[in-house]
């Protein structure tokens, strides 16, 4: 059973910009069985900015690929109701939706199995929403199916140009402050040590002090003005706050 104590809390007021209206906002087919599982990935991505499906079982799922296969990935677990996430995997590949399994299957056997019969990713539950957002998001560049903007109060994030704007002015962010951005942005309500966001920017490689994370995430609240918004967590780290 998936221990709901490692889920992150949500959530985050970040939609696909209205002035693009060529750009689609991506569809997610999200199959799990467990109603706790499902609801949090549904909500983290929609607060995100991307529309979602859900189904409970295997059956469900199938059913509802053939009836509407307009999704641009699906997140399956493997052990489902019904059909599993192995013979669901044809299908939805059938449709070229790719699919990440989200399963609670760790043996390399599993996972051998799932990409060598084409899942694009795969991923060990209990799992941290920051890394199925990312792997998500790679997933979608790969198949060119990514947002391009999302929007939090006043500050618009364009994650093709890699710009951001407050107020409609544009707000310079040095590279590592972008990323530094984005990793608070894709796991909001969330603290994140500083052990985390030196691993994401640097790699688990990264022997440097701390104080570059301060550093980092003390520039962008003076460009943003987020003194308010990022909180600083004793003894851990920062967490991004934002209201539902």
């Amino acid at each position: 059973m998936y221990n709901k104590t490692q889920m992150p809390s949500l959530c985050i007021n970040a939609t696909l910009r209205k002035e693009h209206p060529r750009k689609m906002k991506a569809r997610i087919l999200v199959i799990e069985d467990e109603i706790a599982i499902n609801d949090l990935l549904c909500m983290n991505l929609e607060v995100t900015g991307y529309e979602t499906v859900s189904c409970l079982d295997g059956n469900e799922a199938s059913d509802t690929i053939r009836q509407d296969h307009n999704f641009q990935c699906a997140l399956v677990d493997i052990m489902l109701p019904g059909k599993d996430g192995y013979a669901l995997l044809p299908e939805l590949k059938r449709f070229g939706i790719p699919v990440i399994f989200l399963t609670a299957k760790a043996d390399l056997s599993s996972k051998v199995k799932g990409l060598k019969e084409g899942a694009e990713d795969y991923i060990v539950k209990p799992f941290e929403m920051l890394e199925v957002m990312v792997r998500l998001e790679k997933v979608l560049e790969r198949h060119g199916s990514t947002q391009e903007q999302l929007q939090i109060d006043d500050v618009i994030i364009d994650t093709v140009s890699h710009t951001v704007t407050k107020n409609g002015e544009e707000i310079y962010l040095k590279p590592m402050e972008y990323n530094c951005l984005m990793m608070f942005v894709k796991s909001p309500n969330k603290a994140l040590s500083r052990e985390q966001l030196l691993s994401g920017l640097w790699g688990v490689e990264f022997e440097g002090e701390t104080r570059t994370v301060d550093a980092h995430v003390g520039r962008i609240r003076k460009k943003l003005g987020w003194q308010d918004k990022i909180k600083t967590i004793p003894r851990i780290g920062y967490r991004l706050e934002v209201e539902l």
